[in-house]
């Protein structure tokens, strides 16, 4: 399968390489906290991935795009080690994936920030709770028992504050509407001060409006803290209107790899060729 990978400068529809495209100017100064390379997921005995290659730079926000079943959600899995690698290396925050035991990756997984279409809110907990919930691993055995310090507390308020919800937060979770839940997940993501985030279909259940406005929040984050943001989308203008950098899935491959200034709905089209039914979030 071609891949299309469009550099910037370059058209996309006349650009045709199987190299991963290079990033800004301004972030290519950095080494990648994402390393992906040749990598094959399988199930079965069928390849779910075959051979995808992938960089995260600091600060950038990338979309990752394809049809249902394409690997969109097991390309997520792999990088925290939820999905069994069959070839190919991994590098994530400086841990090598593939070759890690069960203590680091713990280790690993409290450095990745996480953020679901279904927010994974406790509903009968405050706001408050349930940013805190992100600064468990270091909150020690006391404070996971029985309460978080004045801190953490400073620090959970501050980031409420940060992705405007800190008004609602004594509110309980299931009080808030859909887009301000998923704030709360972000908010909680940033408590563990993560070096990479991981957002799979987080807008798929919020109507354009707050769609649009949960991607700004997360592009500001990516910007500002220098935290590489990936997220995984279905609506290509929500792709094109808030990423840096689009790469496509398609049959488990990688297809499509390039900036966005320079891609378009017609370049990103054939990733939705043949278009699978179901999906592999069960993988």
């Amino acid at each position: 399968m071609t891949r299309v990978a469009v550099a910037e400068g370059a058209s996309s529809r006349s650009a045709l390489s199987t190299t991963e495209t290079p990033t800004p100017a301004s972030l290519r100064q950095t080494l990648p906290l994402v390393s992906v390379r040749g990598l094959e997921v399988a199930y079965d005995g069928q390849n779910v991935l075959d051979g995808v290659d992938l960089d995260l730079f600091p600060g950038e926000m990338v979309a990752l795009l394809g049809a249902s079943g394409s690997g969109k959600s097991t390309l997520m899995r792999s990088l925290t080690g939820f999905a069994p690698i069959s070839a190919g290396s991994v590098r994530v925050a400086g841990h090598d994936v593939t070759n890690l035991r069960r203590g680091e990756l713990r280790t690993l997984r409290s450095e990745v920030g996480q953020v679901f279409q279904q927010f994974n809110l406790i509903p009968r907990l405050s706001v408050m709770t349930n940013v805190l919930t992100g600064a468990l691993r270091g909150a020690g055995a006391i404070n996971v028992a029985g309460g978080f310090s004045s801190a953490h507390r400073r620090r959970a308020l501050e980031l409420l504050d940060r992705v405007g919800i800190a008004h609602k937060a004594t509110a309980p979770a299931r009080s808030l509407s859909g887009g301000q839940q998923q704030r709360v997940a972000i908010a909680r993501a940033l408590m563990q001060q993560p070096q990479v985030i991981l957002a799979d279909e987080p807008v798929a259940s919020l109507d354009p409006k707050l769609a649009d406005s949960v991607l700004e929040l997360l592009r500001e984050i990516a910007t500002e803290d220098g935290i590489p943001v990936l997220v995984s989308l279905h609506v290509l203008p929500l792709a094109l209107a808030h990423s840096d950098r689009i790469v496509g899935l398609r049959h488990g491959e990688m297809l499509v790899s390039g900036a966005t200034s320079q891609l378009d709905a017609a370049a990103l089209a054939p990733l939705y060729d043949d278009e699978e039914h179901g999906d592999d979030d069960h993988h």
